[in-house]
């Protein structure tokens, strides 16, 4: 009984300790998280890869949309038409082209 006692206050103990020191840590990594999300230059990296993914898709999507034709869900493109509309993009690319 003495050694099951003890086995049960050490893992309180344990426990109580753990958590703490998980705790503080867990702070700490937010704290990091967020200086890091505040930063100028990466706010400007995520900005600029969003806006290069959804020129990408635009692109894709009118090169695909010519040689699929109307086999192309209503919806999908409503929604790349959307984005396009809404980033300033006409239309005009040379995405897919040669130029020789």
């Amino acid at each position: 009984m003495r050694y099951r006692l003890t086995f049960i206050a050490g893992l309180a103990l344990g426990y109580v300790l753990g958590t703490r020191a998980g705790r503080e840590r867990y702070e700490q990594l937010k704290k990091s998280a967020q200086r890091l999300a505040e930063n100028p230059a990466v706010r400007n990296a995520a900005e600029s890869a969003a806006h290069g993914g959804r020129d990408f898709a635009g692109k894709a999507y009118h090169s695909v949309s010519e040689k699929v034709g109307d086999k192309v869900p209503v919806s999908v493109s409503d929604r790349v038409r959307s984005l396009r509309e809404r980033s300033g993009h006409n239309g005009s690319d040379d995405w897919g082209t040669t130029n020789t």
